[in-house]
This record gives structure tokens, C-alpha cells and sequence, in this order.
């Protein structure tokens, strides 16, 4: 006997001590040969006082075992608790979530028949860098954060996992014909490595279509890559048109770690009650066995799981008269499995895993270039309760020979000068000033920054935050306004 895996598992909140008791069971039934090193995370520690959801001393486990197996927990309502999942994917570098959604026709109900998708979702910026502010008394923010080494990663990682496991086409999904700069970026990084894949075909929707498509006609695509926000929303749309969000698996994956869950969450309505799917954690569990370089225990359960599918023995969410055979509950379900173990399903083809689902894909190193940065002007946020035309008013004079006032708008939109009343306003204004033509030094220097903010403070100006406006390498780092 070769020696165990050390593997880190948490058994969560809501139905997760359930789903993992059984999915522990399956796996432990088929030879899993593993060492399990159990953490406590979730609502407990939450209600401890602990904000990440996690004890400090849990973290000595994760960074020595490197492989997660976590079950769904419960986030407490209310402001200060942080994401325990965007905690554990950011601290261990877990970049890439990848989550495969198939089709079980005609055992589970689906409108897809035919629907194999694997989405990579990034997994560490975006809008969940989590970074927001209230800024006046209407009006909060979110930082939408997306970094070129970030995507460089993950758009790699798309193509090398369409690579190793023989996929034919990689899709991106971004909103770059509105956000130009970040999801702008998102597209552009794609297409420039997608340059170096050219057997595997690639393409570009804008996500709102997209997304349409994937929920109208997921059998075109095969791969997709997406940044962070919309990989969570569209995975679980896939996966609920495939047939349940139940039966999806996920598996979080770094070049340090990595962590294997369910993708849906911990449903405390149903807790106790011998009721939940566990297929989604089982599955996600496989992927670990795989990652760990236990295939043929991975194949094994997965064949297993296929052929309880087919029999129709059903939980009870995806149960359906003159479909399904037996509805049974979450213990009874992993049972039917286990007697299972050894058999291959006969409608669904079998799974064979081979020495290619044991290769880890591992990011490349970054390089990273230097480009010269230029400020040339700054954006000042103000609460102003005012009128636009009074607020530009008062700051029209606070320019000088160097650089100058030039536009106000609110929520992106221009509204002086020649504003318009039509347009509805808030209490969060902008203010953009930028450097004169014809200068001989186009750059505002931070003492110019300094000294335009002191006038708003002699005038009584509300001022909220600043954003610096470069260039970098001559190319504007900024958007102009709405209406401009």
C-alpha cells in the first residue's frame, strides 16, 4: 500500500456534514487512499468573531496538505463578514475555477440533450476583490479590478486545459463594448494568446448574447473563459440547464494548492433531513482523486456514479415520474452507489481517465513590462447637493496656466457644461481637469493634486476621492465621459 495522501476537508454548514459524510463514504468504498486532516469553517467561526470564516491555526493544515475538499457553509447576513471562499482562493493563489457541466439526458430532465461545457472562470479579481466604499449619502461603489497578469493566467490556463483534455474551441465572454478599459483588457489578452494555440479554435462574444446562447444552444461551445463575476453567474446557469446545479462539481486550482466543492450552496432548509443531492461534492471530490493522481479511483466512483444515474435511483430534485425509478434520500443515494462500485454504465460512455488528467497545468512566469507613466490631469469625486451649473461655478477658476477645469458628470454622464435637465443626477459628482495643450511639461504634479484639493477644502467641497488620469506610453489610461 502506497502511502496516503494528507488531504484537508471541512465539513460545512446547512446539508454539507451531510454531502461530505456520504461523499467520504463513496470514495473511502472505492480504495481513496487519503489521510484526511479535518478543519472547522463556516457560520461557527463567523459567530466566533472571526470575519474570514476560518481559525488561523485551520491554515497550518491547508498550507501543509495543499489540497482542500470543502463542503458548503453559511455566510452570515449583515455587513463584516468576508467571502470564505474569496479568502481561501486569494491567500492560496487558487486562479483557475473550473467547473464542467454535462447533460444526463434522458435520465435527467434537460432541454440540452446534447451539452458538454467546461467554464474557466477566474478566480482572484474582478469585482471580487471585494473593495467597496459608501461615498456620499446616495451613493456606493464597487472597484472592478482586473489585472493583465491576472488574465494573462487564466486565459492560458483555458487554452493549456483545452489542450491536455482534446477540446476543439475556447470562448471568451467579456462586456468590452462598455467596459473598455478592464474587460477591454479581458479580450484583448485573449486574443493575443489564443494567437499561440492555432489548433484550437477561439472566439468572442460580448457576455449579455453569449450568455444568451449558452442558455438557448450550449451544445456550440466547448470551453469558456470569463472573468470572475460572470463565471459564477453563467456556471451555475449552465449547470441548472444541464439538468441540476446539484450535479456540479468545481475545483479551484493554483500553482500551490488546491480546492475541490460543490458549487452550490449550503441550503440550511434542508439540512437533516436525509434529503440533500451529494452529487455535486462527489464530483467535485473525483476532480480532487484525479489532482492527487488517483485516477483509477476517480474512474471508478465516476462510472459508478453514471450507472446509479441511468439506473434511475434519484435524489430528490432532479426525481421525475416515468424518468426516474426510485427516489431515494442523500444516504441511500451514496449506498446505490457503492454497490455500484466495479460496474460501468450502459447508455452514458464510460469515463476512462489517462495519464493526461494527472498533469498539472501550471502558469507560466510573469513578464512583466514597465511602461512610462504620465499624469496628465485628475478626476476629484465630490457630494454636492447642488445644481451641476453651481458646482461648476465654484470650481471653474480652480484651474491655472498649466491646467485647467473642463467637464462634470454624474454617474458617467456629462452634465455641465450644457448639461441637460432631462438628466437624472445624485449627490456624487465628477469633475475632470486636465493638463493644457501645447504644453511644455504635459505632466500635473502631485503638488499641483495637492493644491487643487486645497482650494475644494477653502471652498467647502465635499471632496470624496481622486483618480489620477495617465497615459502610458502615450496611450490613454482613462475613459472620456459620457456625452464629452
Amino acid at each position: 500500500m502506497s502511502t496516503k495522501v494528507p488531504i484537508t476537508m471541512a465539513r460545512g454548514d446547512g446539508i454539507g456534514p451531510e454531502i461530505m459524510d456520504v461523499t467520504l463514504e463513496v470514495i473511502l468504498a472505492a480504495g481513496a487512499n487519503i489521510e484526511i486532516e479535518e478543519i472547522e469553517i463556516g457560520e461557527k467561526v463567523y459567530l466566533r468573531g472571526i470575519s474570514s470564516g476560518i481559525e488561523e491555526s485551520s491554515w497550518d493544515s491547508l498550507l501543509k496538505t495543499k489540497v482542500f475538499l470543502k463542503a458548503p457553509i453559511t455566510t452570515p447576513q449583515g455587513g463584516g463578514f468576508k467571502s470564505l471562499n474569496v479568502t481561501v482562493r486569494k491567500t492560496l493563489g487558487l486562479y483557475a475555477n473550473i467547473r464542467p457541466t454535462l447533460s444526463y439526458f434522458p435520465y435527467v430532465a434537460t432541454k440540452h440533450p446534447i451539452m458538454d461545457v467546461v467554464i474557466v472562470r477566474e478566480n482572484e479579481e474582478d469585482l471580487y476583490a471585494g473593495i467597496e466604499h459608501r461615498q456620499t449619502d446616495e451613493v456606493y461603489q464597487t472597484l472592478k479590478l482586473i489585472s493583465r497578469p491576472g488574465t494573462e493566467k487564466i486565459v492560458r490556463y483555458a487554452f493549456e486545459y483545452a489542450k491536455q483534455y482534446g477540446r476543439k474551441k475556447v470562448t471568451c465572454f467579456t462586456k468590452d463594448n462598455i467596459m473598455k478599459l478592464t474587460d477591454g483588457l479581458f479580450h484583448k489578452v485573449f486574443d493575443e494568446i489564443a494567437a499561440e494555440y492555432p489548433d484550437i479554435e477561439n472566439e468572442h462574444w460580448i457576455v449579455d448574447i453569449g450568455a444568451a446562447k449558452l442558455a438557448d444552444t450550449p451544445e456550440i461551445f466547448d470551453v469558456i473563459v470569463l472573468p470572475n463575476l460572470y463565471g459564477d453567474i453563467l456556471s451555475d446557469v449552465a449547470a441548472q440547464i444541464a439538468g441540476s446545479v446539484g450535479l456540479a462539481g468545481s475545483s479551484n486550482i493554483g500553482d500551490h494548492g488546491a480546492m475541490f466543492e460543490a458549487i452550490h450552496g449550503s441550503a440550511p432548509r434542508r439540512a437533516g433531513m436525509n434529503m440533500a443531492n451529494p452529487s455535486g461534492l462527489l464530483l467535485g471530490a473525483i476532480m480532487m482523486l484525479n489532482h492527487i493522481g488517483q485516477s483509477d479511483i476517480a474512474e471508478k466512483v465516476h462510472n459508478a456514479w453514471l450507472r446509479t444515474i441511468e439506473d434511475g435511483v434519484h435524489t430528490y430534485d432532479i426525481f421525475k415520474e416515468g424518468i426516474s425509478k426510485e427516489k431515494v434520500g442523500t444516504k441511500e443515494f451514496a449506498q446505490a452507489i457503492i454497490a455500484r462500485i466495479g460496474q460501468q454504465p450502459v447508455h452514458f460512455k464510460p469515463v476512462v481517465y489517462t495519464a493526461n488528467d494527472r498533469q498539472e497545468i501550471k502558469s507560466r512566469p510573469l513578464v512583466r513590462r514597465t511602461y512610462k507613466k504620465q499624469t496628465i490631469g485628475v478626476d476629484v469625486f465630490v457630494m454636492w447637493k447642488g445644481t451641476p451649473s453651481e458646482l461648476g461655478d465654484k470650481i471653474k477658476g480652480f484651474g491655472n496656466d498649466h491646467y485647467s477645469f473642463r467637464v462634470i458628470s454624474n454617474r458617467g454622464q456629462k452634465v455641465y457644461p450644457n448639461g441637460r435637465p432631462e438628466t437624472f443626477i445624485t449627490d456624487h459628482s465628477r469633475c475632470r481637469f486636465l493638463v493644457n495643450d501645447g504644453q511644455s511639461n504635459p505632466e500635473m504634479s502631485h503638488n499641483e493634486i495637492i493644491e487643487l484639493l486645497q482650494k475644494y477644502s477653502n471652498d467647502g467641497i465635499d471632496f470624496i476621492k481622486i483618480e489620477n488620469l495617465c497615459t502610458f506610453d502615450g496611450e490613454k489610461g482613462f475613459t472620456v465621459i459620457q456625452g464629452e
